[in-house]
């Protein structure tokens, strides 16, 4: 008699939750059925709190609206944005768990080029769960992938690597592209696939995209903080950028490692250049002195925890971007707020305590 087939354990289970910001019914989740389902989702729910969001049938999940974030942190609420995405990062701050994925909710499932659907979180999970080589480029990419190796000249002391914070994933069809770029080239997508994951090199910034996107919770989950943006701000689509770039001057203080290139997901549908343009016109002229700003950033080696690097962050983004615009005083402030909410709700610096009154459902 032939024996059943034994349904393997998906990956880190009960060590990952997928977080999804979002304002509208989650029916692209049923795409993502096949390799989501196991997990725990965390859906946070922007705009309008009255508005019911409809989750399929069969997922395990908590939802939060805005009375919930309101209620939980208190007065600390004010460092989550509003109407925006950046909301995710509340996500983050309430989970339990080791490790987070975080998705938006118009991206889908992609092919790889034999046609074959990517299960982006499972090679999330092979990216984190592998060292990462900061300090030596191997011209080779990923020396940890089956069938490579680093090559000749490559320090044998430096082999070993160093543990993984962050795996950023792309995207095929339409890329993330800034409004400009997407005026001039509205017809543009990316159908070029690239079998490749390496590490951004240590001193090297890049522009995180929150889109696809998964990181070590008690490595850097502090440092995830996805700025003020959105309604009452003077700029969006910042959030992720912002997160990136202090995120990285962390995990290069700290010795940790970022890796980007697989997985990709299918992104399909554009959103509109002129609102873009709006959002983000202020951020593409303080870019210009932003980059500069994290370029030269140097943390003390008293911060040995990612929670004294940000505030340590904070000060430096008060001091010296506060000349730029009045709007740094204030983000500066959010991020002292964020790092108090988190150790609130994350006592032990890991496993969060009870959440008042639970999440809703």
């Amino acid at each position: 008699m032939a024996q059943a087939a034994v349904t393997p354990t998906p990956l880190l289970k009960d060590e990952l939750d997928i977080v999804i910001p979002t304002i509208r019914n989650l029916d692209f989740l049923e795409m993502w059925r096949p390799f989501f389902q196991p997990y725990h989702l965390i859906i946070v729910q922007d705009g309008d709190p009255s508005k019911v969001i409809k989750v399929p049938e069969g997922f395990d999940y908590e939802l939060y609206n805005r009375n919930d974030i309101n209620r939980i942190l208190g007065p600390k609420a004010s460092c989550i944005s509003f109407k925006d995405s950046a909301c995710r990062c509340f996500g983050f701050m309430v989970s339990k768990k080791k490790y987070i994925y975080t998705i938006d909710d118009d991206c889908f499932v992609a092919k790889d080029p034999s046609g074959k659907d990517i299960n982006a979180l499972e090679q999330h999970i092979t990216n984190i769960l592998s060292p990462s080589t900061p300090f030596f480029f191997n011209t080779l990419y990923d020396p940890y992938r089956e069938g490579a190796d680093f090559v000749r000249g490559y320090p044998f002391s430096l082999r070993e690597g160093v543990p993984t914070a962050v795996s950023h994933g792309l995207w095929l069809n339409i890329p993330d592209y800034d409004a400009p770029t997407q005026l001039v080239k509205p017809r543009e997508r990316n159908s070029r696939y690239v079998d490749a994951v390496l590490t951004i090199p240590k001193g090297t910034l890049f522009p995180m995209c929150g889109m696809n996107l998964a990181f070590n919770r008690e490595l850097i989950g502090p440092a995830m903080y996805f700025g003020l943006m959105g309604d009452g701000q003077p700029i969006g689509r910042y959030d992720d950028m912002w997160a990136g770039w202090c995120t990285k001057v962390i995990t290069d203080h700290l010795g940790l490692g970022v890796k980007t290139g697989l997985p990709y997901i299918w992104h399909s549908k554009a959103s509109n250049p002129f609102v873009n343009l709006k959002k983000e016109y202020k951020g593409i002229y303080w870019q210009e002195e932003l980059i500069p700003f994290f370029q030269s950033a140097t943390l003390p080696k008293e911060c040995t925890t990612v929670q004294k690097c940000y505030i340590e962050l904070s000060k430096q983004v008060k001091s010296k971007l506060g000349k730029v615009d009045e709007y740094f005083l204030k983000l500066a402030d959010a991020m002292v707020t964020w790092i108090e909410a988190w150790d609130e709700l994350n006592p032990s610096g890991g496993k969060p305590a009870e959440l008042p009154n639970g999440p809703a459902k």
